[in-house]
């Protein structure tokens, strides 16, 4: 009896250790997440957020889905509009569903080279989800493709890469994870022309910050690696994705100053695969999802009160002005 109790004990021991390496492997990152007071917004940075109020207001302005498809259509006309002025040729990839014509909208910095570059997509989904405007959950993240287009559009043809703008229609209930997904149709696209996509960056939900303790929350078992302060910005992928997580978290906090986390999981773990990026994992792309974590910490989640009211701009252009630098690191 007790060499039975012995070995069971063995056992336990051998399988939480396991099970702490694994949590270990998922969540170890590269460099340290920046702590303390943030530095003063550049100037640079205050037009960012300038800009990111300006969109994140008119994109927010009411619910946007097929179910309110003269507001998601007033949408989409937004986004090629901004995107046109700032001199993209505008690209539509136009489906069908339940009699209503959607789209996806694109915008490409071309690279040096057009014999089959490696590509860079930048996306995020600009509809919501019932009885919702999205000023966080999507208007942050299309905001932020919109700034970015701006900041990097001086790579065209300077870059070994192609970057591909995406915003993407369908994201939310009930298209969820079904064939009617947006970013479903794209990444099909990419994958049936063979492109050779090797970063897929997924803003999601991006407006929200909180210094006030317990206000971040997670899924099981990441609540004992990461902190209970909702200030940082999350970099998260499934499993395949990890070399991708790993770079980018890298290169952003050299960059910049503002806290991080990041790391990978399996889509079983709540919330990892939430976004556009699980759709171009399915096609073996290495894809992430940059957040505030949603649900985790944003208590106006899918709420009629998630209104351009609540986003922190200021904070928001910090992290937008860290991704232009992760896509520019990753473009040379």
């Amino acid at each position: 009896m007790r060499e039975i109790l012995i070995a069971l004990l063995v056992l336990i021991a051998a399988v939480g250790a396991g099970g702490y390496a694994a949590l270990l492997y998922a969540t170890r990152v590269p460099g340290e997440s920046y702590q303390g007071a943030l530095p003063p917004l550049t100037t640079e940075e205050r037009t960012i957020a300038a800009a990111l109020k300006r969109h994140i207001a008119i994109i927010a302005a009411s619910e946007r889905n097929i179910a309110r498809y003269a507001e998601l259509e007033k949408a989409a006309a937004y986004l090629e509009g901004v995107l046109s002025s700032l001199g993209y040729t505008v690209g539509r990839q136009e489906y069908v569903v339940y009699g209503k014509k959607v789209r996806n909208i694109d915008a490409v910095i071309e690279a040096r080279s057009a014999a089959d570059p490696e590509v860079i997509v930048v996306g995020a989904h600009y509809d919501t989800a019932p009885d919702t405007p999205g000023a966080n959950d999507n208007g942050s993240g299309t905001a932020s493709v919109l700034e970015l287009a701006r900041l990097l559009a001086d790579l065209e043809g300077q870059t070994d890469k192609r970057i591909r703008f995406v915003l993407f229609v369908n994201e939310e209930p009930p298209y969820f994870w079904t064939e009617h997904m947006g970013s479903v149709h794209y990444a099909r696209m990419l994958a049936e022309r063979k492109e050779r996509v090797t970063a897929m960056f997924s803003l999601e939900t991006l407006g929200y910050y909180s210094d006030e303790p317990a206000s971040q929350t997670y899924p099981a078992p990441f609540g004992v690696m990461f902190p209970n302060r909702g200030n940082f910005v999350s970099f998260v992928g499934l499993t395949n994705s990890r070399p991708l997580v790993q770079q980018s978290i890298a290169s952003f906090r050299s960059h910049t100053q503002f806290p991080t986390v990041g790391g990978v999981a399996p889509s079983l773990i709540p919330g990892i695969g939430w976004s556009d990026h699980s759709s171009f994992s399915q096609y073996s792309f290495q894809a992430l999802m940059v957040t505030d974590t949603a649900t985790f910490r944003y208590p106006h989640y899918h709420e009629p009160t998630d209104t351009p009211d609540k986003i922190d701009t200021e904070k928001l252009a910090r992290v937008v002005k860290g991704l232009e630098r992760v896509v520019r690191d990753l473009a040379r």
